[in-house]
């Protein structure tokens, strides 16, 4: 059985535009406007948030799973402001296969300016060099273009489609699944 990771608790990442640190209880409402919003939930398997109770639950929850080694999500806060824009996690460890699945999302009024790449790059570069990652996988909506577009910048490669596996309010989707295989240490 994988032993679970332990993530600092003081853990922050940053880049020349982005911090990136776990989310914190006075993030909900900025959360909830991030997930309540149709158009960043369009490709989601789950519908948007409608109250502010789901977003301090979702919170308290993750924080749950940060301090046991089960999740690591990390708010995207942009350095200029420290406003909320996104967020970007690891879940579904397998330590002694030192494998992973990340997902993310980005707020409607961040996205389409490079936020997410740099993010995931970050995110990336921290998954592989400070827990040793030997592969990470993601699932998508096959229909979000712009979502792939991003994976594969980041060299992840489409792997294989699920067909209809979720349904969300009613609508049947499919999942891409990608793949990255970090690079291996040189020693």
């Amino acid at each position: 059985m994988s032993h679970p990771y332990v993530f600092p608790q003081d853990l922050c990442l940053h880049s020349p535009r982005l911090q990136l640190r776990p989310m914190r209880a006075e993030d909900a409402e900025a959360w909830l406007g991030i997930m309540a919003d149709p158009q960043v939930m369009r490709f989601w398997n789950h519908a948007p948030w409608c109250h502010l109770d789901e977003a301090q639950a979702a919170l308290a929850a993750d924080h749950q799973a940060y301090a046991q080694g089960e999740l690591l999500k990390l708010g995207i806060y942009r350095s200029d402001t420290g406003e909320l824009i996104g967020m970007c996690q690891c879940s579904s460890f397998e330590r002694d296969s030192r494998r992973g699945e990340i997902g993310y999302c980005l707020s409607t009024a961040a996205q389409g300016q490079g936020f997410m790449r740099e993010a995931l790059e970050l995110f990336v570069q921290y998954l592989a060099s400070d827990l040793k990652m030997r592969r990470l996988e993601a699932e998508i909506d096959p229909r979000n273009s712009a979502s792939a577009r991003t994976l594969e910048r980041l060299g992840f490669t489409l792997e294989g489609v699920l067909r209809e596996r979720w349904c969300v309010a009613g609508e049947l989707s499919d999942s891409g699944l990608y793949g990255l295989l970090l690079e291996r240490d040189a020693g």
